[in-house]
């Protein structure tokens, strides 16, 4: 019989593409694993690894074997979940991943809430760009993960958490007062920073700029840039380099120097919808809902 542990090897061989890495990743020797992996071989009776010096690679068989191995996997871990967690809701270990444009904001309001309110929850956090979570969730790797609305992925469900405006950072010289609602219009586009490439905040902001007339301000540098962190951005804009569209959530936190000032702009603001996702497979809903009144709890202005 092909068993889970020969699966979940192929599936770690699959992500690493080396077998000492697979191995240390499965907590097992390096034998061991290749061993499990020629008898998963002889049962099925095909060729699942191209073996070379120095390197892996699966065959296309092997991929597709792979890629069902880790739904199989999956749905072991919601057996298990449903089995575990029918009792009391955010009991035992939950794996969530969240966005980095959202994970050090949210948490300090958030964690302290879950421990006084779900102390058996033992919680794993895994901070990164959003297709790589969504990914995670599809292959069971995170039970959810907290991210920006919509996903449009088939084996996802989810659930809108609250909304999250866009505010304008610009530098504290600029003339325009604080009290003042900004035009899209008004935003110059050449002098605009924004995340680098991956990041969802990146193309939120870029969707909402879609929609504005490219009228760049007289004197603008036309320089663009692009950061791996709000943190870098701000202090590019403190420091006079240009603009940024910044979430409200993380105004408090990344707009407190005295260099720069934020803007609100004109109605409709654009924003993000923040939510949870989860696999649609998933029996972990109540945990999922419980969570999310959570969030919504910490998060409420």
């Amino acid at each position: 019989m092909v068993t889970l542990k020969q699966l979940r090897y192929l599936a770690a061989l699959a992500r690493h593409g080396h077998f000492g890495r697979a191995a240390e990743a499965c907590a097992i020797s390096q034998p061991a694993l290749s061993m499990q992996i020629r008898e998963l071989e002889q049962f099925l009776g095909v060729t699942l690894v191209e073996r070379r010096p120095g390197e892996v690679m699966l065959t296309e068989i092997g991929r597709e074997i792979s890629r069902r191995a880790e739904d199989v996997l999956a749905s072991a871990r919601d057996l298990a979940d449903f089995a575990r967690h029918r009792s009391r809701p955010l009991t035992g270990r939950l794996t969530l991943g969240i966005i980095p444009s959202l994970a050090p904001y949210l948490l300090p309001r958030m964690l302290p809430a879950l421990q006084s309110q779900f102390p058996d929850l033992q919680l794993e956090l895994r901070e990164t760009q959003t297709r790589l979570l969504v990914e995670e969730v599809k292959g069971g790797a995170l039970d959810a993960a907290m991210l920006a609305l919509p996903l449009g992925e088939p084996d996802i469900d989810t659930m809108e958490l609250f909304d999250d405006l866009f505010l304008l950072a610009v530098p504290a010289s600029d003339p325009r007062p604080c009290e003042r609602r900004v035009a899209a219009r008004d935003i110059d586009q050449s002098r605009l920073i924004l995340l680098e490439d991956g990041h969802c905040l990146r193309d939120q902001a870029l969707a909402f700029c879609a929609t504005i007339p490219r009228t760049p301000a007289p004197g603008s540098t036309g320089m663009t840039f692009g950061a791996s962190s709000l943190a870098t951005v701000m202090q590019m804009v403190a420091g006079g380099y240009g603009v940024t569209l910044i979430p409200q959530i993380a105004a408090d936190v990344e707009a407190r120097d005295d260099r720069i000032k934020v803007l609100r702009l004109e109605e409709p603001q654009p924003g993000r919808s923040i939510g949870l996702a989860f696999r649609r497979t998933s029996p972990r809903k109540a945990d999922f809902a419980a969570l999310g009144e959570v969030v919504k709890g910490c998060t409420k202005t």
